[in-house]
């Protein structure tokens, strides 16, 4: 069950706010529909439920707001808009990523795949799929964690009739089970059809809160559409024969040679037309709207485009043998606890309105019917040591029958994680699950490879710089530059392509998450800072033979420099990109460190002091306790040494700084 109490978005300068004093209550058992012409407020309604936007009011969740839920996306699955995601990353990929962060079972992808059917398509990637398809993918990435709540903001928008009756008998699939769903849309007719609760928007506030029953009563009426050449003729007939007969019709004149007729019936219609010699293209029943915005409504209606189905499929439905792929039964279409309108919208076939005696998605065989808001099926509060578990529904299994409508993934049986993320695994699924990681290595390595040959062509340079390319001209190595590229990358695009909106936010500021980034980047630079002396030193021997590739003596401080080296620049750019959230920012942090920072570094540590003339670096090595057990003070000296020089200690001054502001950043936000 969801509870928002007196959602109020923040107002933008002296603009009143686009939300104000919105109420209302969405029961579990039934579909809620959050209806409001656009720029009525309903996504920042949802925005304002799910913690996404700053406001006031609260909105418990079975009793408890979305930050006092230890595992959020298991307790409300999100779709908002497009699904997030890197255009590059596969579906099954995606998904599994998605189980990393939610902490199920990486086979709960598969078992989703199956029930939206996207099983043929695992392999496609997230930027080829069609909008019917990304629906899809977006019901499934909701219905991945087996949350008891569904929010979607208009799911079905831009969705041919067959998908969008899919999607519908999808989400009542899931109230049939106890499960509570919320979703907004802008069709007053749409609502009535799929809904068993309307909240409806007016200009950010609640202007009615109806069952649906009593919404189709008083907000829609039936009407009869015509389409003739003789449009006009017609209108003026219909008015001078209501005005004979003292009967009270309207006629509306739309687009084109549309008609809108209001108080009378087809067949009067039809006769006068007859009686009169006008032709007569399109004569059927309708469901008009007489609520805010009602004109603006009906019009767009008359002017809708032709659907995917065929260029007249909402004004000549065709009878179907049998639902269409991925369609949803009649049954599980009807609202369980709202009746029809007396005359239904054209949009929806008269063969597919469900009968009398139809036994709706259950899993029993005669489940009780929901008649008011008290008769639902409420969900059991689960207490604070039952939070890690999923909460227990029953699920309808299908029984493979042709027609027998959407099947719901079955509940996960495998126990989750204690914890809600796997910060790991999801970091490592997320880093693998694209080719930009790959490219940028491979790009790194040429690069190194070609530039090591030309320094050796030209000469007098230094053997470590030859075998890491890095000429003096250059401030950073190509393996450093690539290496903090791939750390940018890392918070750079969850910030362009968010993973995790269902969990709190598009990025959440969580340490362990924070901790993950930062060793996965480190052991990718550490990879490639080794490939790179590796085919550096293999170029080398095979163009100009063993002498220049000799390991010299000191081969363990300028490795260890090396590789701290390339690890700093790794974690300044994950450090820099998170704070900024940008991937451009975060390079640009690492470039900043030898031009900007090193030169402070060096006239901060190179200058003597005003009681000695013995340098700062020499200072920090001489006054260190070095007397360490089991030969430790060597190791410690090395360390000391590393940072006391210009490059290591502005690193390791950049490290700092940009962990402290991702601290800082983080804490605001949450304080907020």
């Amino acid at each position: 069950m969801i509870q928002a109490i007196g959602l109020t978005s923040s107002p933008r300068k002296e603009l009143p706010p686009a939300v104000d004093d919105v109420s209302f209550e969405a029961h579990a058992g039934r579909v809620t529909a959050l209806l409001g012409a656009p720029g009525a407020g309903k996504t920042t309604v949802l925005d304002l439920m799910l913690e996404l936007q700053r406001g006031r009011g609260i909105t418990y969740f079975r009793g408890r707001p979305l930050h006092r839920i230890a595992h959020p996306a298991r307790e409300v699955g999100v779709l908002l808009g497009d699904v997030p995601g890197h255009p590059g990353r596969t579906v099954r990929g995606h998904l599994r990523m998605l189980c990393a962060a939610a902490g199920v079972p990486a086979r709960r992808a598969d078992e989703v795949l199956e029930a939206v059917g996207l099983v043929s398509l695992r392999d496609e990637r997230l930027g080829t799929l069609s909008r019917s398809m990304d629906r899809r993918l977006g019901l499934a990435c909701a219905l991945l964690p087996d949350p008891h709540t569904l929010v979607l903001d208009e799911p079905a928008r831009g969705l041919p009739a067959a998908e969008n009756r899919w999607l519908y008998g999808m989400l009542r699939a899931h109230a049939a089970q106890g499960g509570t769903v919320l979703c907004t849309t802008a069709d007053p007719k749409e609502a009535a059809r799929i809904a068993d609760h309307v909240v409806t928007l007016e200009q950010g506030k609640v202007v009615a809160d109806q069952e649906a029953a009593d919404f189709a009563r008083t907000r829609l009426r039936p009407r009869v559409a015509v389409r003739s050449p003789h449009a006009a003729r017609l209108s003026a007939l219909l008015a001078q024969e209501a005005r004979a007969a003292q009967r009270s019709v309207e006629v509306v004149r739309e687009s084109g040679n549309r008609l809108c007729v209001y108080g009378s019936t087809c067949a009067d219609v039809g006769e006068i037309a007859f009686r009169n010699g006008i032709v007569v293209h399109q004569l059927a029943n309708e469901t008009g709207d007489m609520g805010p915005g009602a004109e603006a409504t009906d019009r767009t209606a008359g002017e809708r485009a032709p659907s995917a189905d065929g260029p007249n499929a909402a004004d000549n439905p065709a009878p179907s043998d049998g639902p269409a792929l991925g369609q949803a039964p009649a049954s599980a279409r009807a609202p369980a606890a709202a009746p029809a309108p007396a005359c239904a919208d054209t949009s929806v076939p008269a063969d597919e309105a469900a009968p009398a005696d139809a036994e709706p998605l259950s899993p029993t065989p005669h489940p009780p019917t929901i008649t008011s808001a008290t008769d639902a099926p409420e969900a059991p509060e689960r207490s604070a040591a039952e939070d890690t578990r999923p909460a227990p529904r029953l699920r309808s299994r299908n029984t493979g029958r042709a027609g027998s409508g959407p099947e719901l993934p079955p509940a996960i049986t495998v126990r989750p994680a204690a914890r809600p993320l796997r910060p790991l695994r999801y970091e490592i699924r997320r880093a693998s699950g694209i080719r930009t990681g790959y490219a940028v290595g491979v790009g790194v390595l040429v690069v190194s490879a070609v530039m090591a040959v030309l320094l050796a062509r030209v000469g007098h340079t230094p053997q470590p710089r030859l075998l890491a390319a890095w000429p003096r001209e250059l401030p950073l190595p190509p393996a450093a530059l690539g290496a903090g590229l791939l750390g940018a990358l890392a918070f750079g695009d969850e910030f362009r392509h968010p993973a995790l909106a269902a969990d709190r936010g598009t990025v959440p500021r969580r340490l362990g998450l924070l901790t993950a980034k930062l060793l996965v980047a480190s052991a990718t630079a550490l990879l490639l800072a080794v490939l790179t002396v590796a085919c550096d030193a293999e170029v080398l021997y095979l163009l100009y033979g063993r002498e220049i590739v000799e390991v010299p003596a000191d081969w363990l401080p300028l490795s260890a420099g090396w590789l701290g080296l390339v690890t700093g620049c790794a974690c300044a750019g994950v450090l820099a990109a998170g704070v900024f959230r940008s991937t451009t920012a975060g390079l640009a942090a690492v470039v900043a460190v030898p031009l900007l920072v090193v030169p402070l570094v060096r006239e901060v540590t190179d200058a003597p002091s005003v009681r000695t003339p013995v340098p700062l670096s020499a200072r920090w090595r001489e006054g260190a306790p070095l007397w360490w057990p089991f030969g430790g003070e060597r190791h410690l000296d090395a360390a000391l040494r590393l940072v006391a020089q210009p490059v290591g200690g502005a690193l390791a001054l950049s490290l700092a700084v940009l962990l402290c502001a991702y601290l800082f950043t983080g804490l605001r936000s949450r304080v907020r």
